[in-house]
């Protein structure tokens, strides 16, 4: 076996080796143009950081790639590990580590301490949700639990840092319980509402996001406000203090929105519970077939999304590795 740089008249043999192997641990399958999308025409795409494990016979085995990026989450001391996927004959430690040799290798030269396996990789691995009629999930948030990879990077030195729920609700027969309407009638007592935004109706939304200091949800939810794509607030006296969304219906029938926060000064209220509920009819009302999320297993939120319907279809492992010459 030998370890070669991806080239590009490898491009079908690498799609057959993911058709055949990674779609086993419910990563959707890949053509020419998902592929170019995902990796090879990707701005993070890295051509030092793509490799191929070839046996003697010049046929693809095994595919790695990692990336990185300045202005990413971490970016300036971590390198990404997007995939490692070998066929099931040459799957073992020998040639998992060839291929993971490369990858670190190159984050080291490139200045990086660590290598991180989490949902900031702008490399978006889309999966199938399992025992559904081919719905999907735009990304996986680390390393499936139960595919041979996961113990491979234990055994390498990787840690877990956090295990994350990927969860799902089919939305048809969502409707909002009379215990999370009465919880809204409270709240409304004490000067809150819970609605859609509404720029002539409410402020303060900067200085909320400011204070919840997530730099996806004010990516997200900035960019929301500024082009009139709907998300969900809750405001005290019109000032913005939580918000759940984006509501967008993509493509595939799937609710794709950023997240839910509150700012801690107003915890205690039900406005968590409330706004994710509002979001679920938000997106039933546009007709969105599903919603997917993923969660950590500790996060208290879960108990919001278990009560609305929400089960848990696959775990994933957010790892890292500290990388030393």
């Amino acid at each position: 076996m030998r370890i070669s740089a991806y080239e590009r008249r490898y491009l079908r043999q690498t799609i057959e080796l993911w058709n055949l192997e990674a779609v086993q641990e419910d990563y959707k399958e890949l053509d020419e143009e998902s592929f170019d999308r995902i990796f090879a025409g990707n701005p993070y795409f890295d051509k030092f950081n793509a490799f191929l494990l070839l046996d003697s016979e010049d046929q693809v085995k095994g595919f790695a790639c990692g990336c990185t990026g300045e202005d990413l989450p971490l970016g300036d001391t971590a390198g990404y590990l997007t995939c490692v996927v070998i066929a099931g004959e040459f799957r073992n430690d020998e040639n998992y580590g060839l291929l993971l040799d490369e990858i670190e290798r190159r984050f080291l030269d490139l200045g990086k301490k660590q290598s991180d396996v989490l949902f900031f990789n702008p490399m978006m691995l889309p999966w199938t949700i399992p025992g559904t009629p081919k719905h999907e999930h735009n990304n996986a948030p680390g390393v499936p639990l139960e595919g041979e990879l996961y113990g491979f990077l234990l055994r390498r030195g990787y840690v877990e840092r956090a295990k994350e729920n990927a969860m799902y609700l089919e939305l048809s027969g969502f409707s909002i319980p009379e215990e999370i309407r009465a919880k809204e009638e409270k709240a409304r007592a004490d000067s809150y509402e819970v609605e859609l935004y509404d720029p002539n109706k409410h402020e303060g939304l900067d200085r909320m996001l400011g204070g919840l200091n997530n730099p996806l949800w004010i990516k997200e939810i900035s960019r929301s406000a500024a082009e009139g794509v709907p998300f969900v607030l809750a405001a005290k006296d019109g000032t913005a203090v939580g918000f759940a969304g984006p509501v967008i219906r993509q493509d595939n029938g799937r609710g794709y929105f950023a997240g839910i926060g509150v700012l801690p000064e107003h915890e205690g209220h039900g406005l968590g519970s409330i706004l994710f509920f509002k979001l679920c009819e938000a997106f039933r009302q546009i007709g969105t077939e599903y919603m997917s999320l993923y969660t950590g297993s500790t996060n208290p939120a879960i108990r919001i999304y278990e009560k609305a319907g929400f089960r848990t279809v696959k775990q994933f492992a957010v790892m890292r590795r500290e990388l030393l010459r």
